[in-house]
């Protein structure tokens, strides 16, 4: 199933990782781990964000998603199913007429 994650960090925790050269690091291995079809860093609500859209196979993946940005920059985490518009046309596609 095609995923969002969106990880927003702490940013006094986030500073060290800049700092102490662990937050690319991190980065590299997230996009190595998860293959994302889309990946994207920004600043969401006044702290540094990251954001990957990817295909998750099995719920039972989150712990190994979630556990380093919770363990290692303090982030809070959203993860929401979504669609391409290719998706979407089929989903809709689908619903029946009356």
């Amino acid at each position: 199933m095609r995923v969002m994650l969106r990880a927003r960090m702490d940013t006094q925790i986030a500073n060290e990782a800049i700092r102490n050269g662990s937050l690319p690091k991190l980065m590299q291995s997230m996009t190595e781990q998860l293959k994302p079809e889309a990946a994207y860093f920004g600043p969401t609500r006044g702290g540094r964000s990251c954001t990957f859209v990817f295909d998750m196979q099995d719920s039972s993946q989150m712990p190994s998603i979630a556990e380093p940005l919770f363990q290692e920059l303090g982030a809070e985490i959203e993860i929401h199913p979504v669609m391409n518009g290719e998706d979407m046309r089929k989903g809709l596609a689908s619903l029946k007429q009356d």
